[in-house]
């Protein structure tokens, strides 16, 4: 029986993984395909040194989605997704300046979705390299 939990612990652990790695991925892939529309959103929505921020973002999000995936430097990986996912929340779904907008209740759906997925950054950074 423990055999058997910890085969499925290590199933469970490295899907999650992999999942979270996906959740960045492709949002950095797409982050590239569609590069002057994320730039000009990142724009409006104040985000300062934009034109920095954003290739840095792509970079952050596609390699550190990788590395989460291939189970490489998990913790640090999950920990720099969750300070950046935090800050993408702050400037990017930030519902509350959306009083009376059509909008405010899809971004309070987004912030409160990137909390849950920030949360699971936490737990796989705590625990590390484990079952990777």
């Amino acid at each position: 029986m423990n055999n058997t939990l910890s085969k499925l612990d290590t199933l469970t652990f490295t899907l999650g993984r992999a999942l979270l790695g996906t959740y960045f991925l492709l949002p950095g892939i797409m982050k590239v395909v569609q590069y002057n529309g994320t730039l000009d959103l990142m724009l409006k929505q104040g985000v300062p040194l934009a034109e920095l921020l954003l290739p840095v973002t792509i970079a952050l999000q596609i390699g550190l989605g990788l590395l989460l995936i291939f189970g490489k430097a998990v913790r640090i990986s999950a920990l720099m997704l969750f300070g950046l996912t935090i800050l993408i929340n702050l400037y990017i779904h930030n519902f509350w300046t959306l009083e009376g907008d059509p909008n405010q209740a899809h971004e309070l759906q987004n912030f409160v979705k990137n909390l849950g997925i920030a949360a699971g950054l936490l737990v796989l950074a705590g625990r590390g390299q484990k079952n990777s």
